[in-house]
């Protein structure tokens, strides 16, 4: 029995060699198709009304339509929503919708789990189920937008980033197909610019990003500022280690006023010292970047704490008077949730 395909995850030139070749269509008959499916993100065939209802029947017998199923919707006083999503066979992911002011950002995931073990992080105590395929991370993009469309009629996603559950760079296939789709000028037409996406380390997949075609924005979870503190909370540093990471970074190729974003979660105690911020100066002196410190959300499944608010701030003034451009992620959604995965985790038994 062949298996049909899911037209979610099909990018656009395999969406028109179906339509041709699978069911003998004209060829605008495949574009048409693919502006439904990824331009106005559709759930049904039922919605595809300049096809006829012989074609849609044919489509629905010899093609899926990978749809997540929204689960859970919560509502922060800040005004994020976090999403719990269902795929098809009854795994759980989050999404997150973050507004500031006119932006829309979305925070997507690439994994149900995430198997690199980072010791503040909810997501990897579920362990990796297994990883998103490319429909699956394409269709939490159209779910936010149609929850949008509920919500706030007229607002749109500005910006995306790959940070939710899971490594990108894990599962680099599907994470590079689905950015060719989001970027698609027939699709969702997502900015590159706009687009950014987050690895702990992974040094073979930064390399190999660094020669595609389509290049998003690379931001480094990077959460210490020597070897021996990065590897006591994040293992794959004994793999890749500061010095292999941060040439990988230095060689990726960057545009004209582009810039690697640094990500630091700010533990008390463990990463918040003065010498911690001075380490970090000197590590990522001569790379054009910006750093986003982040005080840690707490979650009952790690050991730490997190900062209070004056040695947040104590911690980026240092940096600041050190010389790199040092900004401050508030938390967002502390009230619902908050921490990447703890929604998700509800849903999900851990890999075994």
């Amino acid at each position: 029995m062949t298996t049909r395909p899911d037209l979610r995850a099909l990018g656009y030139e395999e969406t028109l060699a179906f339509v041709t070749g699978e069911l003998g269509q004209p060829r605008y008959r495949g574009e048409q198709l693919w502006r439904w499916v990824h331009g106005a993100g559709v759930a049904s065939w039922d919605e595809m009304t300049n096809l006829s209802k012989a074609l849609r029947a044919e489509l629905a017998e010899r093609a899926t339509l990978g749809t997540l199923d929204v689960d859970t919707v919560q509502t922060s006083r800040d005004g994020t929503r976090k999403l719990r999503l269902r795929t098809r066979d009854g795994r759980f992911i989050e999404s997150v919708l973050i507004p500031d002011g006119d932006k829309m950002t979305q925070c997507i995931s690439s994994q149900v789990g995430c198997a690199l073990d980072c010791q503040f992080c909810a997501t990897a105590k579920l362990g990796l189920s297994r990883h998103l395929d490319a429909g699956e991370i394409v269709d939490q993009v159209y779910r936010g937008l149609e929850l949008l469309g509920r919500v706030e009629p007229g607002r749109r996603i500005t910006n995306l980033v790959y940070m939710g559950m899971g490594e990108p760079l894990h599962n680099y296939d599907n994470v590079v197909r689905s950015l060719r789709i989001l970027t698609h000028e027939l699709g969702a037409n997502l900015s590159q610019r706009r687009i950014t996406v987050s690895t702990v380390g992974l040094v073979p997949g930064i390399e190999k990003l660094g020669r595609e075609d389509v290049r998003p924005n690379l931001a480094i979870s990077l959460n210490g500022a020597s070897d021996e503190v990065r590897s006591s909370i994040m293992p794959v540093n004994k793999k890749w280690n500061l010095d292999r990471l941060l040439a990988a970074v230095r060689a990726y190729p960057l545009e004209r006023r582009r810039r690697i974003t640094f990500e630091y979660v700010l533990l008390a105690g463990v990463t918040d010292r003065p010498e911690d911020a001075e380490r970090l100066a000197r590590l990522l002196r001569g790379i054009p970047c910006k750093v986003n410190i982040i005080p840690w959300n707490p979650h009952p499944d790690a050991p730490y704490q997190r900062p209070t608010p004056a040695a947040v701030e104590a911690f980026q003034n240092h940096v600041k008077r050190l010389g790199l451009p040092v900004y401050l992620r508030t938390p967002r959604g502390d009230d619902i949730d908050a921490a990447c995965g703890q929604l998700a985790n509800r849903g999900n038994a851990p890999a075994a």
